[in-house]
């Protein structure tokens, strides 16, 4: 353990760095045995205060220079710069990419949501497998809530099912099981903080995952994947499969992510930007609180199932007095699947959204669907609503 003097001022006191030249592990552990609360923990140090100083000093930290704790931490493939470090990003920026899987790899499978069909998920399971990819389920998987038929657990449960998957050093993705509902009741009682502390990994799911994928970006400013959760994974298309499979595994083979896809031209003209969004209720759901985040800087993916138009009409509308569309650089209007008119759904996404003027393109099969598109979150991507192309600038994983 290492500790630079208190030289640092903040908050009306001065502060010193408490680092390992070891391992974060090693880091953690420390710092709990003494009481240092894991919020003061910032990339790669530990934020104390002077007054604790003496005490960390006595408990075995060695006392070293700024430079020194600088020096050290580099030399250990410790320093994380915070251009490379999971923490909070503004809307529109480029976020953090994760690292691709390959064969071997670990991938975490907890239950943030609804209950969890076992045939479904043994069917995602098997597909998984079959790409040479170890899978870990969470013990609670296949629980289901005693006071709520439509949870698969209580809330702390489902969030430290997530919370575990994440800090999983061995795993290398979290795969949710399934959508439905839930994780927005679970993302307030994730220490995110303790989240930011681990390795990046990728992040899978859609529909209920939406809130998960807006609660990574905002506090972890991780780049997420828009596709099948390990329980319609199993129902896949091949085709369906593959692109998820090619995008985790093969990612310098994904250039344009609508290039097997149709598509129709709502609005021509071409945008870039990040790509954001996913399920159309879960966005306005969260619109208030702290884990909304706009399509400012975006191309704004939108997708829902069995809403009738009148209801796709309210929550459009809903986004758009809230300002959540304004800076966005264009719109994707994937799958409205189990609507009750889709002639009338046809003309309310035409109506609340053409006039905003942004590049558009409608009909893409990305949702509720066994043959829905994978797209990566977070990353940047240029529109071009005329050709029905939408082109990463580089690829969705490192």
């Amino acid at each position: 353990m290492l500790i630079d003097r208190p030289a640092w001022p903040a908050h009306g006191r001065l502060w010193s760095h408490l680092v390992s030249d070891g391992s974060f592990a090693e880091l953690h552990a420390f710092a709990a045995a003494q009481g240092v609360p894991r919020r003061r923990f910032e990339r790669d140090h530990y934020d104390v205060p002077a007054d604790a100083y003496d005490a960390l000093v006595a408990a075995g930290a060695q006392p070293v220079s700024s430079r020194e704790v600088v020096r050290r931490l580099v030399a250990a493939g410790l320093r994380r710069r915070k251009a490379d470090s999971m923490a909070r990003r503004e809307p529109g920026a480029v976020l953090l990419r994760p690292r691709r899987l390959e064969r071997g790899d670990l991938v975490a499978v907890p239950a943030t949501s609804g209950v969890v069909p076992a045939p479904m998920l043994r069917a995602g399971v098997a597909r998984l497998e079959s790409w040479g990819l170890r899978v870990g389920l969470d013990h609670h998987v296949l629980d289901r809530d005693t006071r709520l038929s439509y949870l698969s657990a209580a809330d702390d449960v489902r969030a430290a099912a997530f919370t575990d998957a994440w800090l999983d050093p061995d795993a290398s993705a979290v795969i949710v099981a399934r959508g439905g509902y839930g994780s927005q009741r679970v993302v307030d009682l994730v220490d995110w903080r303790r989240l930011a502390g681990a390795e990046p990994k990728v992040l899978v799911g859609f529909s209920d995952a939406t809130a998960l994928h807006q609660a990574v970006a905002g506090r972890l400013g991780l780049a997420t994947v828009h596709s099948h959760s390990v329980a319609s994974l199993g129902a896949a298309t091949t085709e369906s499969a593959e692109a998820l499979r090619r995008l985790l595994m093969e990612p310098a083979t994904v250039t344009d992510l609508l290039a097997d896809q149709t598509s129709e031209t709502v609005v021509g003209g071409r945008g870039r930007g990040v790509l954001v969004g996913g399920n159309l209720a879960l966005l306005a759901s969260d619109l208030g609180t702290p884990f909304a985040r706009s399509a400012a800087g975006g191309i704004a993916l939108l997708e829902d199932t069995g809403e009738a138009a009148y209801r796709v009409d309210r929550l459009l509308t809903q986004l758009l007095r809230a300002g959540w569309f304004e800076g966005a650089r264009g719109l994707v209007l994937g799958a409205f699947t189990d609507c009750d008119d889709p002639v009338e759904l046809d003309v309310v996404l035409q109506a609340r959204l053409a006039p905003l003027g942004l590049p558009t393109v409608r009909h893409v099969d990305v949702g509720h669907t066994s043959s829905s598109a994978t797209v990566p979150l977070g990353v940047e991507a240029v529109l071009d609503a005329d050709a029905g192309s939408l082109a990463l600038t580089r690829s969705a994983l490192v």
